[in-house]
């Protein structure tokens, strides 16, 4: 008796739903991630029980840094530093500061995110190259001494971000060790403009910490 042949037929999946799914996710974590510019002033913020979360988005962050020498020594004393999460309206803002920016400087200063030298050096900093400006941040910082009288260049910057955005978040993110006389400086510079509502980052403490 013969055998008989079992015709063999070639399985064939449709790939094409599932393509459309990975579209779909690679879609959708694109347009709801959250990019961190890495910030060249590295602080490490005391720790808290508090559980209020920061706004990830319209934030002016604050950062208040143990002053360093060019050898990365701390002096003793504190700098402060500022960064806006929204590059649209950072560029917005030197412009109110800074009218006679050229175009390459104000792309540097987009990059950037975080700033911090006084502005009668801004121009010359941001014509450094990207090595030469990470080393020349950490040992600057904006002065909140005010001039004539007046508002200090760390109040005129605040007060050049509002004036862009009237509902930006101020956030104050200072390191552990910052001595607290430049906090509490940064603290009645923001009340003396009405800014008494901010938000204080720190580390949740764990029960251990406790």
């Amino acid at each position: 008796m013969g055998k008989v042949k079992v015709k063999k037929s070639d399985v064939w999946i449709d790939m094409t739903p599932m393509s459309d799914v990975m579209t779909l996710l690679l879609t959708f974590f694109m347009l709801t991630s959250t990019f961190v510019k890495n910030e060249p002033v590295k602080v490490n913020v005391p720790g808290s029980v508090s559980e209020i979360k920061v706004p990830e988005n319209g934030v002016l962050t604050i950062l208040v840094n143990p002053e360093k020498d060019v050898a990365g020594n701390p002096t003793g004393e504190g700098q402060v530093f500022l960064s806006i999460d929204n590059t649209e309206q950072l560029g917005e803002t030197l412009q109110q500061m800074m009218p006679s920016a050229t175009a390459l400087q104000m792309d540097v200063f987009t990059r950037e995110g975080t700033f911090g030298v006084p502005l009668s050096e801004m121009g010359t900093y941001l014509n450094m190259s990207t090595d030469q400006r990470h080393k020349v941040l950490p040992t600057k910082g904006i002065p909140l001494d005010s001039i004539d009288g007046g508002m200090s260049e760390f109040q005129q910057w605040v007060d050049a971000a509002r004036s862009v955005n009237e509902n930006i978040k101020i956030a104050l993110k200072s390191d552990a060790t910052t001595p607290y006389k430049t906090v509490k400086k940064v603290m009645s510079e923001l009340q003396d403009m009405d800014e008494s509502h901010y938000y204080m980052i720190t580390n949740l403490k764990t029960a251990e910490e406790e």
